[in-house]
Protein backbone atom coordinates (compact mmCIF):
# COMPACT_ATOMS: atom_id res chain seq x y z
CA UNK A 1 0.00 0.00 0.00
CA UNK A 2 1.37 3.40 -0.98
CA UNK A 3 0.78 6.60 0.97
CA UNK A 4 0.18 10.23 0.01
CA UNK A 5 1.28 13.62 1.33
CA UNK A 6 -1.06 16.60 1.64
CA UNK A 7 0.34 20.14 2.09
CA UNK A 8 -2.07 22.91 3.07
CA UNK A 9 -1.26 26.41 1.82
CA UNK A 10 -3.86 28.78 3.33
CA UNK A 11 -3.13 32.02 1.46
CA UNK A 12 -5.56 33.54 -1.08
CA UNK A 13 -5.85 36.84 -2.96
CA UNK A 14 -9.29 37.26 -1.35
CA UNK A 15 -11.73 35.12 0.59
CA UNK A 16 -14.59 33.53 -1.36
CA UNK A 17 -18.05 34.18 0.06
CA UNK A 18 -18.84 30.47 0.50
CA UNK A 19 -15.46 29.30 1.80
CA UNK A 20 -15.27 27.42 5.09
CA UNK A 21 -11.67 26.24 4.71
CA UNK A 22 -8.75 27.45 6.81
CA UNK A 23 -7.56 30.35 4.67
CA UNK A 24 -5.88 33.74 5.09
CA UNK A 25 -5.74 36.70 2.73
CA UNK A 26 -2.25 37.12 1.26
CA UNK A 27 -0.93 40.39 2.69
CA UNK A 28 2.86 40.22 2.74
CA UNK A 29 5.61 37.90 1.64
CA UNK A 30 7.19 37.73 5.09
CA UNK A 31 4.12 36.02 6.55
CA UNK A 32 4.16 33.48 3.75
CA UNK A 33 7.88 32.91 4.24
CA UNK A 34 7.38 32.27 7.97
CA UNK A 35 4.59 29.85 7.19
CA UNK A 36 6.66 27.92 4.63
CA UNK A 37 9.47 27.72 7.19
CA UNK A 38 7.07 26.26 9.77
CA UNK A 39 5.66 23.81 7.23
CA UNK A 40 9.15 22.55 6.39
CA UNK A 41 9.96 22.24 10.10
CA UNK A 42 6.83 20.13 10.61
CA UNK A 43 7.90 17.83 7.77
CA UNK A 44 11.36 17.48 9.35
CA UNK A 45 9.79 16.58 12.70
CA UNK A 46 7.81 13.69 11.24
CA UNK A 47 9.59 10.36 11.51
CA UNK A 48 9.85 8.38 8.27
CA UNK A 49 8.49 5.46 10.31
CA UNK A 50 5.19 7.36 10.50
CA UNK A 51 4.64 6.30 6.91
CA UNK A 52 4.90 2.67 7.94
CA UNK A 53 7.63 2.12 5.40
CA UNK A 54 5.16 2.85 2.60
CA UNK A 55 6.49 4.75 -0.37
CA UNK A 56 4.83 8.06 -1.25
CA UNK A 57 3.28 8.17 -4.70
CA UNK A 58 1.05 11.27 -4.47
CA UNK A 59 1.80 14.80 -3.26
CA UNK A 60 -1.03 17.33 -3.16
CA UNK A 61 -0.71 21.09 -2.58
CA UNK A 62 -4.17 22.24 -1.41
CA UNK A 63 -5.55 25.40 0.04
CA UNK A 64 -6.19 28.22 -0.01
CA UNK A 65 -4.39 29.01 -3.22
CA UNK A 66 -1.07 27.14 -3.37
CA UNK A 67 -0.24 28.85 -6.67
CA UNK A 68 0.39 31.99 -4.63
CA UNK A 69 3.72 30.38 -3.63
CA UNK A 70 6.91 31.20 -5.50
CA UNK A 71 8.76 28.39 -7.25
CA UNK A 72 11.56 28.73 -4.66
CA UNK A 73 9.09 28.16 -1.82
CA UNK A 74 7.65 25.09 -3.55
CA UNK A 75 11.17 23.77 -4.14
CA UNK A 76 12.01 24.22 -0.45
CA UNK A 77 8.94 22.24 0.63
CA UNK A 78 9.53 19.44 -1.88
CA UNK A 79 13.16 19.15 -0.78
CA UNK A 80 12.02 18.36 2.78
CA UNK A 81 9.45 15.84 1.55
CA UNK A 82 12.08 14.03 -0.52
CA UNK A 83 14.49 13.93 2.43
CA UNK A 84 11.96 12.51 4.90
CA UNK A 85 9.95 10.14 2.70
CA UNK A 86 10.54 7.48 0.06
CA UNK A 87 9.03 9.30 -2.92
CA UNK A 88 8.25 7.16 -5.97
CA UNK A 89 9.60 8.19 -9.35
CA UNK A 90 6.10 8.23 -10.87
CA UNK A 91 4.53 10.37 -8.13
CA UNK A 92 1.36 12.24 -9.05
CA UNK A 93 2.08 15.80 -7.90
CA UNK A 94 -0.96 18.08 -7.86
CA UNK A 95 -1.20 21.80 -7.22
CA UNK A 96 -4.48 23.63 -6.79
CA UNK A 97 -4.44 26.81 -8.88
CA UNK A 98 -6.82 29.70 -9.20
CA UNK A 99 -7.20 31.80 -12.36
CA UNK A 100 -4.97 34.88 -12.60
CA UNK A 101 -2.49 33.63 -9.96
CA UNK A 102 0.08 32.18 -12.37
CA UNK A 103 2.00 33.24 -15.46
CA UNK A 104 4.01 31.25 -17.98
CA UNK A 105 7.28 31.71 -16.08
CA UNK A 106 5.80 30.38 -12.83
CA UNK A 107 4.11 27.44 -14.57
CA UNK A 108 7.35 26.44 -16.31
CA UNK A 109 9.13 26.60 -12.94
CA UNK A 110 6.45 24.50 -11.22
CA UNK A 111 6.65 21.91 -13.98
CA UNK A 112 10.43 21.72 -13.68
CA UNK A 113 9.98 20.87 -9.97
CA UNK A 114 7.77 17.90 -10.80
CA UNK A 115 4.29 19.41 -10.54
CA UNK A 116 2.47 17.33 -13.16
CA UNK A 117 -1.20 17.89 -12.37
CA UNK A 118 -3.17 21.14 -12.00
CA UNK A 119 -6.44 21.25 -10.08
CA UNK A 120 -7.98 24.38 -11.54
CA UNK A 121 -10.62 26.36 -9.63
CA UNK A 122 -12.92 27.48 -12.45
CA UNK A 123 -16.20 27.09 -10.46
CA UNK A 124 -18.29 28.83 -13.16
CA UNK A 125 -17.88 30.70 -16.43
CA UNK A 126 -20.67 33.13 -15.49
CA UNK A 127 -19.24 36.50 -14.38
CA UNK A 128 -22.36 37.32 -12.36
CA UNK A 129 -21.95 34.14 -10.33
CA UNK A 130 -18.22 34.71 -9.92
CA UNK A 131 -19.00 38.07 -8.32
CA UNK A 132 -21.54 36.40 -6.03
CA UNK A 133 -18.84 33.95 -4.95
CA UNK A 134 -16.26 36.77 -4.52
CA UNK A 135 -13.83 34.70 -6.55
CA UNK A 136 -11.53 37.61 -7.45
CA UNK A 137 -11.34 36.66 -11.13
CA UNK A 138 -13.62 36.62 -14.16
CA UNK A 139 -14.34 33.98 -16.80
CA UNK A 140 -11.73 35.37 -19.20
CA UNK A 141 -9.08 34.92 -16.48
CA UNK A 142 -10.05 31.24 -16.31
CA UNK A 143 -9.81 30.85 -20.08
CA UNK A 144 -6.42 32.58 -20.20
CA UNK A 145 -4.99 30.55 -17.33
CA UNK A 146 -6.11 27.32 -18.96
CA UNK A 147 -4.45 28.43 -22.20
CA UNK A 148 -1.22 29.05 -20.28
CA UNK A 149 -1.43 25.62 -18.66
CA UNK A 150 -1.66 23.97 -22.05
CA UNK A 151 1.09 26.14 -23.56
CA UNK A 152 3.48 25.24 -20.74
CA UNK A 153 2.88 21.52 -21.18
CA UNK A 154 0.37 20.62 -18.48
CA UNK A 155 -1.47 17.61 -19.90
CA UNK A 156 -3.30 16.61 -16.72
CA UNK A 157 -5.70 19.37 -15.72
CA UNK A 158 -8.78 19.13 -13.51
CA UNK A 159 -11.64 21.67 -13.48
CA UNK A 160 -13.77 22.38 -10.40
CA UNK A 161 -17.38 23.39 -11.14
CA UNK A 162 -20.08 24.41 -8.64
CA UNK A 163 -23.79 23.71 -9.18
CA UNK A 164 -26.75 24.95 -7.19
CA UNK A 165 -25.73 28.59 -6.87
CA UNK A 166 -28.39 31.14 -5.84
CA UNK A 167 -30.19 32.34 -9.00
CA UNK A 168 -28.32 29.83 -11.19
CA UNK A 169 -30.63 28.47 -13.89
CA UNK A 170 -30.45 25.22 -15.80
CA UNK A 171 -29.45 27.20 -18.89
CA UNK A 172 -26.58 28.76 -16.89
CA UNK A 173 -25.45 25.31 -15.84
CA UNK A 174 -25.65 23.87 -19.34
CA UNK A 175 -23.54 26.75 -20.67
CA UNK A 176 -20.93 25.98 -17.98
CA UNK A 177 -20.88 22.36 -19.10
CA UNK A 178 -20.69 23.39 -22.78
CA UNK A 179 -17.60 25.50 -22.18
CA UNK A 180 -15.89 23.04 -19.86
CA UNK A 181 -16.40 20.16 -22.32
CA UNK A 182 -15.20 22.29 -25.22
CA UNK A 183 -11.98 23.10 -23.34
CA UNK A 184 -11.52 19.36 -22.71
CA UNK A 185 -9.67 19.09 -19.39
CA UNK A 186 -8.67 15.58 -18.37
CA UNK A 187 -10.70 15.66 -15.15
CA UNK A 188 -13.81 17.46 -13.86
CA UNK A 189 -14.98 17.68 -10.25
CA UNK A 190 -18.51 18.77 -9.40
CA UNK A 191 -19.42 20.45 -6.12
CA UNK A 192 -22.98 21.16 -5.06
CA UNK A 193 -22.88 24.45 -3.18
CA UNK A 194 -23.10 24.13 0.58
CA UNK A 195 -23.79 27.15 2.77
CA UNK A 196 -21.68 27.05 5.92
CA UNK A 197 -22.49 29.09 9.00
CA UNK A 198 -20.09 31.96 9.57
CA UNK A 199 -19.42 32.58 5.88
CA UNK A 200 -20.44 35.79 4.09
CA UNK A 201 -22.78 33.80 1.83
CA UNK A 202 -24.58 32.33 4.84
CA UNK A 203 -25.18 35.84 6.16
CA UNK A 204 -26.42 36.99 2.74
CA UNK A 205 -28.93 34.13 2.62
CA UNK A 206 -30.00 34.67 6.25
CA UNK A 207 -30.66 38.36 5.61
CA UNK A 208 -32.62 37.65 2.44
CA UNK A 209 -30.11 39.27 0.09
CA UNK A 210 -29.52 35.91 -1.62
CA UNK A 211 -31.90 33.07 -2.34
CA UNK A 212 -31.63 29.73 -0.61
CA UNK A 213 -30.36 26.82 -2.68
CA UNK A 214 -32.97 25.09 -4.85
CA UNK A 215 -32.05 21.52 -3.94
CA UNK A 216 -34.39 19.97 -6.49
CA UNK A 217 -32.85 22.03 -9.30
CA UNK A 218 -29.34 21.19 -8.05
CA UNK A 219 -30.20 17.48 -8.25
CA UNK A 220 -31.42 17.98 -11.82
CA UNK A 221 -28.15 19.75 -12.64
CA UNK A 222 -26.26 16.75 -11.28
CA UNK A 223 -28.21 14.36 -13.47
CA UNK A 224 -27.70 16.53 -16.55
CA UNK A 225 -23.97 16.53 -15.82
CA UNK A 226 -23.90 12.71 -15.60
CA UNK A 227 -25.37 12.42 -19.08
CA UNK A 228 -23.41 15.23 -20.69
CA UNK A 229 -20.01 14.13 -19.41
CA UNK A 230 -20.62 10.49 -20.28
CA UNK A 231 -21.50 11.52 -23.83
CA UNK A 232 -18.30 13.59 -23.98
CA UNK A 233 -16.12 10.60 -23.05
CA UNK A 234 -15.66 11.19 -19.33
CA UNK A 235 -15.99 8.24 -16.98
CA UNK A 236 -17.52 8.77 -13.56
CA UNK A 237 -15.33 7.03 -10.99
CA UNK A 238 -16.66 8.71 -7.83
CA UNK A 239 -19.89 10.50 -6.90
CA UNK A 240 -18.50 13.93 -7.79
CA UNK A 241 -15.53 13.11 -10.02
CA UNK A 242 -15.20 12.39 -13.74
CA UNK A 243 -12.09 11.69 -15.80
CA UNK A 244 -10.78 10.69 -19.17
CA UNK A 245 -9.56 7.08 -18.91
CA UNK A 246 -6.31 6.97 -16.92
CA UNK A 247 -6.67 10.47 -15.42
CA UNK A 248 -8.48 9.65 -12.18
CA UNK A 249 -7.06 11.51 -9.16
CA UNK A 250 -4.73 9.02 -7.51
CA UNK A 251 -4.40 11.23 -4.43
CA UNK A 252 -8.11 11.71 -3.72
CA UNK A 253 -8.74 8.02 -4.31
CA UNK A 254 -6.53 7.32 -1.30
CA UNK A 255 -9.11 8.96 0.98
CA UNK A 256 -11.93 6.81 -0.38
CA UNK A 257 -9.89 3.62 -0.02
CA UNK A 258 -8.57 4.40 3.48
CA UNK A 259 -4.94 4.51 2.36
CA UNK A 260 -2.50 6.48 4.55
CA UNK A 261 -2.23 10.21 3.85
CA UNK A 262 0.14 12.42 5.84
CA UNK A 263 -0.93 16.04 6.14
CA UNK A 264 1.24 19.07 6.87
CA UNK A 265 0.23 22.66 7.47
CA UNK A 266 -2.59 24.52 9.17
CA UNK A 267 -5.82 22.46 9.42
CA UNK A 268 -4.15 19.49 7.67
CA UNK A 269 -5.55 16.05 8.47
CA UNK A 270 -3.54 12.83 8.51
CA UNK A 271 -4.50 9.17 8.53
CA UNK A 272 -1.97 6.44 9.31
CA UNK A 273 -4.19 3.43 8.71
CA UNK A 274 -5.64 3.39 12.22
CA UNK A 275 -5.80 6.92 13.64
CA UNK A 276 -6.86 10.24 12.13
CA UNK A 277 -5.29 13.40 13.51
CA UNK A 278 -5.56 17.10 12.69
CA UNK A 279 -3.67 20.37 13.10
CA UNK A 280 -5.02 23.66 14.42
CA UNK A 281 -7.09 25.76 12.00
CA UNK A 282 -5.42 29.03 13.09
CA UNK A 283 -2.45 29.98 10.92
CA UNK A 284 -0.65 32.11 13.52
CA UNK A 285 -1.17 29.42 16.18
CA UNK A 286 0.14 26.81 13.75
CA UNK A 287 3.37 28.73 13.09
CA UNK A 288 3.90 29.40 16.82
CA UNK A 289 3.20 25.78 17.78
CA UNK A 290 5.64 24.38 15.24
CA UNK A 291 8.34 26.81 16.32
CA UNK A 292 7.83 26.08 20.00
CA UNK A 293 7.28 22.33 19.98
CA UNK A 294 7.37 20.91 16.48
CA UNK A 295 3.68 19.92 16.52
CA UNK A 296 0.41 21.76 15.93
CA UNK A 297 -1.80 18.72 16.45
CA UNK A 298 -5.05 19.44 18.29
CA UNK A 299 -7.05 16.24 17.89
CA UNK A 300 -6.56 12.51 17.36
CA UNK A 301 -9.04 9.66 17.10
CA UNK A 302 -9.10 5.97 16.30
CA UNK A 303 -11.53 5.53 13.45
CA UNK A 304 -14.29 2.96 13.06
CA UNK A 305 -12.47 1.38 10.14
CA UNK A 306 -15.29 -1.01 9.22
CA UNK A 307 -17.87 1.76 8.96
CA UNK A 308 -15.59 4.15 7.09
CA UNK A 309 -14.46 1.42 4.69
CA UNK A 310 -18.10 1.02 3.65
CA UNK A 311 -19.32 4.58 3.29
CA UNK A 312 -16.11 5.87 1.74
CA UNK A 313 -15.86 2.88 -0.60
CA UNK A 314 -19.45 3.38 -1.73
CA UNK A 315 -18.48 6.83 -3.02
CA UNK A 316 -16.57 5.07 -5.79
CA UNK A 317 -18.65 3.95 -8.75
CA UNK A 318 -16.83 0.60 -8.62
CA UNK A 319 -18.20 0.21 -5.09
CA UNK A 320 -16.88 -2.22 -2.52
CA UNK A 321 -15.47 -5.60 -3.48
CA UNK A 322 -17.10 -8.04 -1.07
CA UNK A 323 -13.96 -10.18 -0.90
CA UNK A 324 -11.89 -7.13 0.14
CA UNK A 325 -14.20 -6.48 3.09
CA UNK A 326 -13.91 -10.08 4.25
CA UNK A 327 -10.13 -10.08 3.88
CA UNK A 328 -9.79 -6.86 5.85
CA UNK A 329 -12.30 -7.50 8.64
CA UNK A 330 -12.84 -11.26 8.68
CA UNK A 331 -16.58 -10.86 8.14
CA UNK A 332 -19.08 -11.26 5.34
CA UNK A 333 -20.39 -7.80 4.43
CA UNK A 334 -23.80 -8.98 3.21
CA UNK A 335 -24.62 -10.96 6.34
CA UNK A 336 -23.12 -8.40 8.75
CA UNK A 337 -25.32 -5.64 7.34
CA UNK A 338 -28.14 -7.74 5.91
CA UNK A 339 -30.99 -5.59 7.25
CA UNK A 340 -29.43 -2.33 6.05
CA UNK A 341 -28.55 -3.71 2.62
CA UNK A 342 -31.97 -5.32 2.11
CA UNK A 343 -33.68 -2.01 2.95
CA UNK A 344 -31.41 0.00 0.64
CA UNK A 345 -31.82 -2.55 -2.15
CA UNK A 346 -35.61 -2.39 -1.86
CA UNK A 347 -35.36 1.41 -2.11
CA UNK A 348 -33.21 1.00 -5.27
CA UNK A 349 -30.32 2.89 -3.67
CA UNK A 350 -27.73 0.09 -3.80
CA UNK A 351 -27.17 -2.99 -5.92
CA UNK A 352 -24.99 -6.09 -5.76
CA UNK A 353 -23.27 -7.14 -8.99
CA UNK A 354 -20.01 -8.80 -10.00
CA UNK A 355 -19.13 -9.43 -6.34
CA UNK A 356 -19.45 -5.76 -5.42
CA UNK A 357 -21.83 -3.57 -3.44
CA UNK A 358 -22.47 -0.33 -5.35
CA UNK A 359 -24.65 2.74 -5.31
CA UNK A 360 -27.27 2.94 -8.04
CA UNK A 361 -27.74 6.17 -9.99
CA UNK A 362 -30.59 7.01 -7.62
CA UNK A 363 -28.31 6.14 -4.71
CA UNK A 364 -25.78 8.72 -5.86
CA UNK A 365 -28.45 11.41 -5.52
CA UNK A 366 -29.32 10.22 -2.01
CA UNK A 367 -25.85 9.07 -0.95
CA UNK A 368 -25.96 10.72 2.49
CA UNK A 369 -29.04 8.67 3.36
CA UNK A 370 -27.20 5.51 2.27
CA UNK A 371 -24.05 6.34 4.25
CA UNK A 372 -26.08 7.03 7.39
CA UNK A 373 -27.12 3.36 7.46
CA UNK A 374 -23.51 2.30 8.06
CA UNK A 375 -22.38 4.94 10.57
Amino acid sequence: MTAGVYLHIPFCKSRCSYCDFATDVYRDGDAVGRYVGALCAEVRSRSPADAGGSPIDTIYFGGGTPSMLTAKQVEKILHEINVRFDVSADTEMTMEMNPATVDAEKLHAYKSLGINRASFGVQTFNDRDLKLLARGHDANDARETFRLLRETGFDNVSFDLIAGLPDQTMNDWQRNLDEAIAMSPEHISLYLLEIHEGTPLAEQVRSGRRKTIDEELAAEMYEVMLDRLAAAGYEQYEISNFARPGFESRHNTKYWRLDPVYGFGVSAHSFDGRERYANTRDTAAYVDSIREGGSAEISRETINAQSEFIFLGLRLTSGIRLADFETRFGKDLLSTYSAEIDSLTDAELVEISDGRLKLTRKGMLFSNEVFAEFV
